[in-house]
């Protein structure tokens, strides 16, 4: 379904020095660096799959999300899903994938919901008995029936992101890239949202990209997750596995008698100091071990108190993005 073969993306991008005089001899002598946003990345996802495309900002996320919906071309590498070359042969490629970017929006903004679906209706060129047909779906699905009528501007950001994703799907598409696609909603809202995802993805085989920083719609809705970073691939693999890595990992906070400057434990990695309070973390190749930790606080340390709890997911990633030097 969807294949990345070495892709890589490079920017030429125009640089000078600061102030006045730096602006004024770049009128002259410009000068120019070269941005490697993304460095040689290989993957295929399969029809039906959800899989979440993760990393730090600046990573190349975005870069990628835009070779495969054909807004930009590589730079070198190939790039093809579904049989097209989401570049070359955009006007009819888009007509198998939607998008919903959770900062932007697809609608317009002072018109009836409702309008912006005709409109697409004839850009996508849905055949009457089609639309009516999605539109009842997605309306009763997303609980979108009050909002039709009503201007975009009107709503608030959960139901404009319903009707957002109720857009993207109107013209029943085989791949859904989703781009933070719960940002700033509540959490009744992101429930909504995540399993009308699980539904159509199960119901209609849907093939879904989707990047967040968000760990909780990561876990909710995939357990394949590629992880990119400084525009190269660094994992691809199951977020269970990654889960079940980090789980071995415990987080101690230590109150101690009085502050000290340098925390070092043996096997252990100190998170954080802050007054008399130190936050440790196992080292994978560390055994948690209450007793033995104790021991080893003791030896140069005056212990009041020790507390421990398991990693959570974002701590869980953090430690993953650490481990990459992200």
């Amino acid at each position: 379904m969807i294949t990345l073969e070495n892709v890589s993306k490079t920017y030429k991008v125009a640089c000078r020095e600061k102030g006045l005089w730096g602006a004024f001899k770049s009128l002259f002598n410009r000068k120019y660096k070269t941005i490697e946003a993304l460095k040689n990345v290989t993957f295929t996802i399969k029809q039906g799959e959800i899989v979440g495309y993760i990393g730090p900002n600046g990573a190349g996320k975005s870069t990628t999300i835009k070779i495969m919906t054909g807004i930009i071309s590589p730079t070198s590498g190939n790039c093809q899903i579904d049989g097209f070359n989401p570049f070359k042969d955009r006007q009819k490629y888009v007509r198998e994938i939607g998008a919903v970017f959770g900062q932007r929006s697809n609608l317009a903004w002072d018109v009836p919901v409702i309008d912006s679906y005709e409109l697409l209706r004839d850009i996508y060129k849905i055949p009457q008995s089609e639309y009516e047909k999605n539109l009842k779906t997605l309306s009763e699905k997303l609980d979108l029936n009050e909002l039709l009528n009503l201007p975009l501007r009107q709503l608030s950001l959960g139901q404009r992101m319903r009707c957002e994703i109720a857009g993207a799907l109107l013209h029943s598409p085989k791949i859904l890239f989703l781009d933070e696609p719960t940002i700033g909603l509540d959490s009744i809202s992101k429930l909504k949202v995540r399993e009308f995802i699980k539904e159509m993805n199960r119901g209609t085989n849907l093939t879904v990209i989707l990047t967040t920083h968000d760990m909780n719609d990561i876990d909710a809705l995939t357990n394949r997750i590629i992880l990119i970073g400084k525009g190269q691939k660094l994992y691809d693999g199951s977020f269970d596995a990654i889960k079940q890595q980090y789980s071995k990992s415990v987080l101690v906070k230590v109150q101690m008698a009085k502050p000290y400057e340098n925390v070092q434990i043996k096997g252990y990695e100190t998170i954080s100091v802050e007054g008399n309070e130190v936050t440790l973390k196992n080292l994978p190749e560390t055994t948690f071990s209450y007793v033995k930790l104790v021991q080893e606080l003791e030896k140069n340390y005056e212990i009041v108190d020790i507390s421990t709890k398991a990693l959570e997911l974002e701590e869980i990633i953090y430690s993953l993005y650490k481990e990459y030097e992200l």
